[in-house]
């Protein structure tokens, strides 16, 4: 990491991992204390607790770095979001569609009832991995024979949420790189599948999997499509914590759950012929360099994020001057030592986190049969790496 990009990312980590650790020590306190007392309490408490954590990226996009998220979809579809359950499907274009998932959630309402399906390791990343803990995210280990029963169990328990939330999905397996789509274009020439051009191929298995498991419950399936304008530089978390602004468009479709097909393999052909039209969506998107079949929807920036940022800022920086006072750390050695060492792993954790999201790391797509046989008995996660 450069000296001027660490110059910018130290403070941000400082009050991210400050703030976060005093969010999971209340979700912690809550989980022992308040959820074997009631179960409905502690998710609502839990939802305005996580939020004051994922407020703080919603800032780093809307305030900080001036990301412009637009929304395109019908009014009607406009006004539902973050007023009922919902199945999210998404293609996984930039490194930071996770991010934007959760600006769209803030715009809706429902920020800190939204959850996602993760790869199990991600809830060991400090701070953020435990909050989407305690928030029930889905973790599973990429084997069906292991996850098949982790998804089912982990999608039923979400039926008595009391608050609107949605689950995402990211049903590519993967985050898009040009690599990755000369695999899946070959995989789908050689067995007479549609090439695309746009998007990966996506994986149905635990889409299929949730779909039977939530139709009981979850009225709608949000298709979304995120495109980044050819004006615009692609956003990375480097990029976002060095405030540097980007354009994002997302485009929403809105699907009926019992609109959808009855027999497994139906939907999951369901799911392979939304990727077609969300392929083509893409090429008239290239074409044209914004969704011209939907409206442009008002969503403007809130200042909730902003007023949270600025808060936790206060807090960590009197905390902190109050520590210091306290504890006379800086007037020795040891304590500077000490204080150096701190901040090292602020910057190392902070290095991981660019890391994590950024889709050159994750490994190339596998483009023989036989493995592409194997990557179908895997689910789908978000910030997936393929195995």
């Amino acid at each position: 990491m450069a000296i001027a990009a660490a110059a910018v990312v130290v403070p941000v980590g400082l009050l991210f991992f400050a703030s976060g650790l005093i969010v999971n020590l209340i979700q912690a306190i809550c989980y022992v204390l308040i959820r074997p007392l009631s179960k409905n309490l502690y998710r609502r408490i839990n939802r305005v607790v996580a939020e004051l954590l994922w407020l703080e990226l919603v800032w780093l996009i809307d305030w900080w770095a001036g990301v412009k998220v637009q929304i395109f979809t019908d009014r009607e579809t406009f006004n539902l979001m973050g007023k009922e359950h919902a199945l999210v499907i998404c293609n996984h274009r930039s490194d930071i569609d996770w991010l934007v998932g959760w600006v769209l959630a803030q715009r809706s309402g429902c920020l800190g009832s939204t959850l996602a399906v993760m790869k199990k390791s991600s809830k060991f990343l400090p701070v953020i991995g435990w909050s989407m803990w305690f928030s029930e995210y889905l973790f599973l280990e990429r084997s069906w024979a292991k996850d098949e029963n982790t998804l089912k169990s982990g999608i039923k328990r979400l039926s008595d949420f009391p608050l609107p939330f949605w689950l995402a999905l990211f049903v590519e397996g993967t985050r898009f790189t040009q690599v990755k789509l000369s695999a899946a274009q070959e995989y789908a020439t050689s067995t007479g599948l549609p090439v695309p051009r746009n998007v990966l191929i996506p994986r149905t298995k635990g889409f299929v999997s949730a779909v039977s498991h939530m139709r009981s419950f979850v009225p709608a399936i949000y298709d979304v499509t995120v495109a980044i304008p050819k004006s615009s530089p692609a956003p990375t978390m480097l990029r976002l914590l060095q405030g540097k602004p980007s354009v994002v468009q997302v485009h929403i479709k809105r699907h009926l759950m019992n609109e959808l097909p009855e027999k497994d393999e139906a939907v999951a052909q369901w799911c392979r012929d939304i990727f077609v039209a969300k392929d083509a969506l893409l090429d008239k998107h290239v074409a044209e360099d914004t969704f011209s079949d939907q409206e442009l929807q008002d969503a403007r920036r809130p200042i909730k994020s902003l007023v949270v940022a600025l808060s936790w800022g206060f807090v960590v920086v009197a905390g902190t001057l109050k520590f210091l006072q306290w504890s006379s750390l800086l007037s020795s050695w040891k304590g500077v030592a000490f204080s150096t060492f701190g901040l090292a792993v602020v910057t190392g954790l902070m290095h991981i986190l660019i890391l994590f999201s950024q889709a050159e790391r994750s490994n190339p797509s596998k483009v023989a049969s036989a493995k592409r046989k194997n990557e179908e008995e895997q689910p789908l996660t978000t910030n997936g790496k393929q195995q």
